[in-house]
């Protein structure tokens, strides 16, 4: 596929991503699950929400006339994570959802990504049809009307009420600072977390269209560190744009990221198969101290969507991303940032234990990763040079680190990844492998 990656279509919006490919998404979007049969005997019903991006306005406008005129109504919730379409879209028992959003990347960028009537985003076969049916003439079928559309202003509230029956603790006397990267998470985490009785400093919480994740969020902890300190808050919590993820710090302004928090949460929560899932990019230091509690980790690609997969296939209830990206399968099938936040501050309330102190079952291994950019991804797989390249490294660590190779699935670039006992080596590893990976595949 060339056009929906890792986590839908993504591009400069207005460039990349226009009114017109939105619009023609949507209607092949409709047109492949009528075919497939998913509407077969009802009103489908569509819910559309999206982030704080300026273009998200205009994008909703052309994605909503598809999903009109192919027969769908459209329910649309405003500004809103996107976790809480997948949420709504069981919870209102509607047939598709679209989040319009780039999650963590600029403003200028926006992306498309549907939903099924089971709240899981759609398969890569799905997908790949939608592809194939992008731009070729549909018409509804006979009998089915044009779709309506619906302002739907209550289905946050509905979201929020959810998240909060979700935990069982007061968080009365826990001060948090909350980065909502003036993104969706601006209009649900700060009331979110005083409704759950923290004492709450947002910031980064004033989207203008303009200002998503721009030197805030959980891409930028600056900010948030430096205000913990200030506040002499107990926990700072990061969103990015769509607030699907979460990373955060501690009262000293030590990092917590997904890692640390998938590490947490499998000492706070039921494990039926007594294993987590997680990623390639998985740091070592959790799966040596998932090993040394009796719990089992699986490796998947990156991509959230890919540790569902795994979650669903082994039945697994919890797993993440490095990143922030969690997945509490119990109360949803998507990572959601809000959710994970809630979960985690519920820890410390109960344990009565610090983040820091939580957060010191593992020992992170010194982790180099290194971005190429301006090389030939599809040449990685038959470079010899580099296998060879890599296969000495692995030698060299043995069981006390590892190495990976990665094509980003969003950006025209190859992740060079180091694990190492000793920061030194992975630093020293992770650059003579990048320069070699650059002179070797340069375009």
């Amino acid at each position: 596929m060339g056009l929906f990656g890792t986590d839908g279509v993504r591009g400069v919006a207005g460039v990349d991503l226009t009114s017109e490919l939105a619009h023609d998404l949507a209607v092949a979007a409709a047109h492949v699950l009528t075919d497939r049969g998913e509407f077969a005997g009802h009103r489908p019903v569509a819910i559309i929400g999206q982030d704080s991006r300026e273009s998200g306005s205009y994008l909703e406008a052309a994605i909503c006339k598809g999903l009109t005129e192919s027969g769908l109504d459209v329910r649309k919730v405003g500004i809103i994570p996107t976790p809480a379409i997948s949420f709504l879209i069981k919870e209102l028992k509607a047939d598709i959802g679209v989040m319009i959003s780039a999650s963590h990347n600029p403003a200028r960028d926006n992306g498309i990504k549907f939903f099924s009537n089971n709240g899981q985003k759609l398969d890569d076969a799905i997908e790949a049809q939608i592809e194939v049916q992008l731009g070729k003439p549909w018409h509804r079928p006979e009998g089915m009307e044009p779709g309506q559309e619906i302002e739907d202003k209550e289905s946050r509230e509905t979201y929020i009420s959810y998240l909060l029956s979700t935990i069982h603790t007061r968080f009365d006397g826990i001060k948090v600072v909350v980065d909502c990267a003036n993104g969706a998470a601006s209009f649900v985490a700060p009331e979110v977390l005083r409704r759950a009785g923290a004492e709450v400093i947002a910031i980064s919480a004033s989207p203008n269209g303009l200002n998503i994740n721009d030197n805030c969020g959980s891409t930028h902890l600056e900010n948030l560190i430096a205000r913990v300190k200030s506040e002499k808050a107990d926990v700072g919590i990061a969103h990015d744009g769509d607030a699907d993820r979460v990373l955060a710090v501690d009262h000293e302004g030590n990092i917590v990221d997904g890692d640390h928090i998938l590490g947490i949460l499998a000492d706070h929560t039921e494990l039926p198969t007594k294993t987590v899932v997680g990623t390639v990019m998985t740091n070592l230091g959790l799966i040596r101290a998932l090993e040394s509690r009796g719990t089992g980790f699986v490796s998947t690609p990156v991509g959230d969507r890919y540790v569902l997969e795994k979650m669903l296939a082994e039945g697994h209830t919890l797993g993440g991303e490095q990143s922030g990206h969690i997945i509490m399968r119990k109360f949803a099938n998507t990572g959601d940032g809000v959710l994970t936040a809630l979960h985690l501050i519920s820890h410390m309330a109960q344990s009565k234990k610090s983040l820091k102190e939580l957060a010191s079952f593992m020992v992170r291994y010194p982790q180099v990763l290194i971005n190429v950019p301006g090389v030939s991804k599809e040449k990685l797989a038959h470079n010899q040079a580099i296998k060879d390249a890599v296969s000495r490294i692995e030698a060299a660590l043995g069981s006390r680190g590892r190495v990976l190779l990665r094509a980003s699935g969003t950006e025209p670039l190859i992740r060079v990844m180091i694990e190492a006992e000793v920061a030194s080596d992975a630093q020293q590893f992770a650059q003579s492998l990048a320069s070699l990976v650059k002179s070797e595949l340069a375009l």
